[in-house]
């Protein structure tokens, strides 16, 4: 069987509520409690992004890293309670794609590997996660903690246009030209759906924190929140 995503962590609970999150959201995600484990699971099934822990109770993270990095090319995620920087650079000098610090936020850590994955498969981004929102552009989905909003087809088309944009300024005429095909849209127009999706996603539509405008020139959706 193929899995988006495979947890390899001997802290049970951590790594079985960490699933639970990943696949309400739609990363199917499976979980080992050791490297024997894992080695078990990747001889029947596959995976494709690992996140390993760097202490388990048969051995080191990092010798599990390089001995899967002689049979596969797969991504790896480290996760770690341990502080030391050191940890981190033979992490990536090992293999590694990225590193989190425990403990961490389940949003944020569905956000890095969605970005692992769309970096190094080079493939479009397939949504948007965080500790608060999560969107899915396959599915046309918005889930706000845990619940899901309703947004007209217009509006997901142009909350998924500033997400693909994330952190950059996008001005209202290409917001014209690429949501609405129409370069003559008005700004009234574009100005209703702006506050209708601050509505549906953020705590304070008056003070917007994912959908902020830049005087003179468009808006920016601003990721990490």
């Amino acid at each position: 069987m193929k899995y988006d995503c495979l947890i390899i962590d001997d802290e049970k609970m951590l790594a079985d509520s960490t699933a639970e999150y990943f696949n309400m959201f739609g990363v199917s995600t499976a979980v080992s409690y050791s490297a024997s484990e894992c080695r078990a699971f990747l001889e029947e099934h596959t995976a494709e992004l690992l996140l390993l822990d760097i202490n388990l109770g048969d051995g080191s993270g990092f010798e599990l890293c390089k001995e899967l990095r002689e049979k596969m090319e797969i991504p790896i995620i480290f996760i770690s309670a341990r502080t030391s920087d050191d940890d981190q650079i033979i992490a990536l000098n090992i293999g590694g794609d990225d590193y989190v610090q425990k403990p961490y936020s389940l949003g944020v850590l569905m956000a890095k590997v969605k970005a692992v994955k769309r970096r190094l498969g080079g493939g479009e981004a397939v949504g948007y996660s965080d500790e608060r929102i999560n969107v899915d552009f396959d599915k046309r989905q918005v889930l706000v903690d845990g619940s899901e909003v309703k947004l007209t087809s217009l509006e997901f088309k142009l909350l998924s246009y500033l997400i693909k944009n994330e952190n950059k300024v996008v001005t209202k005429q290409e917001l014209f030209q690429e949501v609405w095909g129409d370069k003559f849209t008005g700004d009234g127009t574009l100005n209703v759906h702006i506050r209708k999706i601050r509505e549906a996603i953020e705590i304070d539509p008056g003070t917007p924190k994912y959908i902020v405008t830049v005087w003179g020139d468009g808006y920016k959706f601003v990721g990490g929140k």
